[in-house]
């Protein structure tokens, strides 16, 4: 097992994120080539598959147009503020090519988004183990017990909220 993920574990980490950042649902976080795969699956692929398909032909040329505007005014924005959003982080790739978003602008806000998210998701990290390492050795036991506590309470009410925000 320890050979099979020497040799092929960065190869298969890829291929997850990849299908993950085109609008597979996977676990995993986003890398700038699964949403360019994603971006351009949309762009070449995407509203053929919406215009040809019955059940959303019509529902697709009431909603194209709109989304075609919505892009090209907020795209930049939409595919940036994706990187925090989960919806979003999922289908703002393949959305940015179905509407004819420029790739260049895609790639450059969806970079910026990356590099944002990245850096805030480290710094924040970074403090936060920080301010624990430190209230552990300040407080021992205790501020462990509590940073746990703290920390279990956080998933509880973290999970509660996804499933009542969830769609049923």
């Amino acid at each position: 097992m320890t050979d099979l993920l020497i040799s092929y574990g960065l190869v298969l980490l890829f291929a997850l994120i990849a299908a993950e950042s085109a609008g597979v649902p996977l676990p995993g976080e986003t890398a700038l080539i699964g949403d360019n795969i994603g971006y351009w699956i949309g762009r070449t692929g995407g509203r053929a598959l919406l215009e040809r398909w019955g059940p959303v032909r019509r529902y697709a040329q009431r909603a194209l147009p709109p989304g075609e505007r919505f892009f090209a005014r907020h795209g930049g924005k939409t595919v940036f503020i994706g990187r925090f959003v989960a919806v979003l982080r999922v289908t703002a790739a393949w959305l940015a090519g179905i509407t004819h978003m420029s790739w260049w602008r895609f790639f450059l806000w969806n970079a910026a988004g990356g590099i944002v998210w990245a850096t805030g998701v480290s710094l924040l990290a970074f403090y936060f183990g920080k301010a624990a390492a430190d209230a552990v050795a300040t407080y021992g036991v205790y501020a462990l017990i509590v940073i746990v506590v703290g920390a279990v309470i956080a998933f509880i009410v973290m999970r509660l909220l996804k499933k009542r925000l969830e769609p049923t």
